[in-house]
């Protein structure tokens, strides 16, 4: 009886719960239109929502009228629960990349996964190569994502390498030798799809990081660390 009765509450709340949400999304717009609001759903917090737009989680009341940030914090079990929302919202769905448009480099077996957004112009983006050098039984899908306007150079680099004989050759001895690619006769390149793919996963920073779980991480990772989340699952 008591399964019944929360299951006949929750159908009657539903309908309340999306009409706040539909306000919320309604009054956000009007006074921040900048803001890209890609989700509006109920926080574990009763009354309070959470929001989540161009890579940030906020939090809001049901009319809307205040905003605030996490974290947001359980004391019972001291999870931080914004931190754990945050990787749910921001994971990939690993199968779903266009592994087809990315450098494909294995070290050993290459049994684990890992895909990787990079610039070839970006210093911590050679710092993670360094990295991940030391680390075994790895594929990496290398997706070249250079970003002009921190990086004048990294879309004609990036387009040599891709269309040089040997990609992965052709990356690792820039990324880690510094010998430039050769200049190459034009060819068809991602690097665009690259880009707008970047876009739609929120990517606007490098390195990136997949893993095969769909966990995304920003940023440089030691291989210490690389290699227990790999060993985790990610």
């Amino acid at each position: 009886m008591k399964h019944l009765l929360a299951l006949a509450l929750a159908a009657a709340l539903a309908p309340l719960a999306q009409a706040d949400e539909a306000a919320i999304r309604q009054t956000l717009a009007e006074r921040y239109p900048k803001l890209q609001i890609n989700s509006v759903t109920p926080s574990p917090v009763p009354g309070i929502f959470e929001v989540w737009g161009n890579g940030n989680l906020v939090y809001t009341d049901a009319k809307a009228d205040y905003l605030f940030a996490g974290p947001l914090v359980n004391t019972k079990s001291r999870l931080n629960l914004s931190q754990k929302r945050i990787e749910e919202l921001r994971a990939v769905k690993f199968d779903d990349l266009p592994l087809d448009k990315a450098i494909r480099i294995v070290r050993g077996q290459g049994e684990r996964q890992l895909a990787v957004f990079s610039d070839p112009d970006c210093p911590f983006c050679k710092r993670l190569e360094q990295e991940l050098a030391k680390v075994d039984n790895l594929t990496v899908h290398l997706f070249l994502y250079p970003i002009p306007a921190l990086h004048p150079k990294a879309t004609e680099i990036a387009r040599n390498i891709w269309c040089a004989a040997d990609r992965a050759k052709s990356w690792m001895d820039y990324m880690l030798e510094n010998k430039a690619p050769a200049e190459v006769a034009a060819c068809d390149t991602p690097i665009q799809d690259i880009a707008d793919l970047a876009g739609r996963l929120g990517v606007e920073g490098t390195p990136a990081l997949i893993f095969s779980t769909g966990r995304r991480v920003d940023g440089l990772i030691p291989a210490e660390q690389l290699e227990a989340m790999l060993k985790s699952g990610g």
